[in-house]
């Protein structure tokens, strides 16, 4: 049997996305693949053929990890389809064990960008960038930073079918309630935009980004996931407990974690150096 894909199947897609409880990002992201796939197919009958002529051309123009971001959308929608004779292999990428100098935030360049944050009288992105950072949240758990989790000392995050308790540090919880006071907020979410929504990723990337040639910082580095990367970064620093630091950042696969401990590029270097085998 031929398989020949419309545009229609999308919406069919989309629903059972929707009723997997994917995330609104993932399934925009999911949609907007397969319609790049589909302007590449052109109206052909769609074969293994064609799905690997594809991959290979994903190979010229993207990096491999988004090339199996894209193979996962297109392979997630043939098997929905029953199309399993069209599913191609993702590449096997290996684990790199350094992360780019390029986006290594340090917590000195972390303290600048809070500096930063307070002289431009950004109070709420000043206390914001705290709070993800000492806690190691997602942009998308901020709203689950409510008055009545800063009064318990811990927030219930609900996110991708899981329920986790994030501890709230005592410090942390004395700068938010100072924060809501002044901002006259006595019960639900802390971090909200002038018209009471909640804050998104893009909201708070444009925030930070703005404060970048104030801080000294490069713009590589700057962005909301980097923080949650420090946290993971110094906890495993303290701990090195990486189990643990896993059922902190809300990871089912602790080598989901893993990927938040590699040490910068100089670093690797340096340890490199110490084993002396070189004369």
């Amino acid at each position: 049997m031929e398989h020949v894909m419309e545009l229609t199947m999308l919406n069919g897609f989309r629903a059972t996305l929707v009723g997997e409880e994917k995330s609104k990002a993932t399934v925009d992201k999911y949609l907007r693949d397969l319609e790049t796939f589909y302007r590449f197919a052109g109206g052909k009958v769609i074969t293994k053929e064609l799905v690997i002529r594809y991959k290979q051309e994903l190979v010229e123009r993207y990096a491999p990890a988004s090339v199996n971001s894209m193979l996962a959308a297109i392979n997630c929608f043939f098997k929905e389809q029953g199309w399993y004779d069209c599913v191609v292999k993702s590449l096997k990428i290996q684990r790199q064990s350094f992360r780019e100098k390029e986006r290594e935030l340090t917590k000195a360049e972390y303290f600048r960008l809070l500096q930063a944050a307070k002289e431009r009288g950004n109070t709420r992105l000043y206390v914001l960038m705290q709070t993800m950072c000492a806690t190691g949240i997602r942009v998308s758990e901020v709203r689950f930073i409510t008055m009545e989790a800063v009064r318990r000392g811990r927030a219930t995050v609900s996110l991708k079918g899981k329920i986790r308790q994030v501890l709230l540090p005592a410090d942390l919880c004395r700068e938010l309630k100072r924060y809501a006071k002044e901002q006259g907020i006595r019960a639900g979410q802390l971090f909200v935009t002038k018209s009471g929504r909640p804050l998104d990723r893009s909201n708070i990337l444009h925030e930070m980004k703005a404060l970048c040639k104030t801080a000294g910082v490069e713009r590589t580095k700057v962005f909301p996931h980097n923080l949650r990367h420090l946290f993971a970064c110094l906890y495993y620093k303290v701990s090195k407990d990486l189990s643990r630091l896993a059922d902190v950042l809300g990871h089912t696969n602790v080598n989901t974690t893993r990927i938040y401990t590699c040490v910068s590029g100089m670093e690797h270097v340096r340890q490199l150096e110490r084993l002396g085998l070189v004369i």
